[in-house]
């Protein structure tokens, strides 16, 4: 079992571009709230597609029908040692060695498409841990989104940790609010039941989460 944590992503107002202003504010009120800077962070997630091969003959094309046509990769920095694979259209979230990624690539069945990196800073606050990063591709510096991690130790449970993680939400919006950004935070809850997963939090937990706000900020983006 892990902490319980919730993933949050900036929805900028209406016709407001992203801009790196609004994650130095965030970890502004991280220190301002009387958090710690502990290090660095980065969470990766990759997406691959299935690889078709032309002149594929009549049995194998009915193979590739049955493959998932999306499987998302998410190597967490808090577990460098494994490796995540989510296909959301079955709701199925599994749990590999760190080595999957390169046995994909060898099964030539799915190819990386995207990869996409979420980094930044880690605060230490009390009880809990945050984490404010941005979320850009590989090898660039475009910045597609801004998030963050509230992580609270003392509790694994997800339904007991529920008001803690409410009352913190609503001081660090407040808190946020002073500096009248153009935007806020908000926490898409996941639905792990839909993925067979407890209310014990896990590992796996976390990678649906990360799944669930990569959904929420490119929707943030489009818009």
């Amino acid at each position: 079992m892990a902490p319980a944590k919730w993933l949050m992503h900036w929805h900028p107002n209406p016709g407001v571009t992203l801009n790196t202003q609004i994650l130095s504010e965030a970890c502004g009120c991280a220190e301002s709230l009387g958090g710690t800077k502990d290090g660095r962070w980065k969470t990766s997630i990759i997406f691959y597609r299935p690889m078709t091969r032309d002149g594929a003959g009549g049995a194998q094309q009915n193979q590739l029908a049955d493959v998932p046509r999306e499987l998302l990769g998410v190597a967490l920095h808090e577990r460098p040692g494994l490796y995540f694979s989510i296909l959301r259209n079955q709701r199925l979230v599994l749990q590999a060695d760190a080595a999957f990624s390169q046995v994909m690539e060898k099964l030539q069945s799915f190819k990386a498409r995207v990869n996409l990196n979420f980094e930044g800073f880690q605060y230490q606050l009390g009880d809990f841990c945050l984490r404010i990063g941005k979320c850009v591709p590989n090898n660039t510096e475009t910045l597609r989104g801004i998030m963050m991690e509230v992580e609270y130790y003392p509790l694994s449970s997800i339904e007991k940790s529920r008001a803690i993680m409410v009352d913190f939400f609503d001081i660090w919006q407040e808190t946020l609010a002073k500096k009248s950004l153009p935007g806020r935070f908000i926490h898409v809850e996941s639905n792990f039941s839909e993925y067979g997963l407890s209310d014990h939090y896990s590992f796996q937990h976390t990678a649906v989460q990360y799944a669930t706000c990569l959904q929420q900020l490119m929707a943030a983006v489009r818009a």
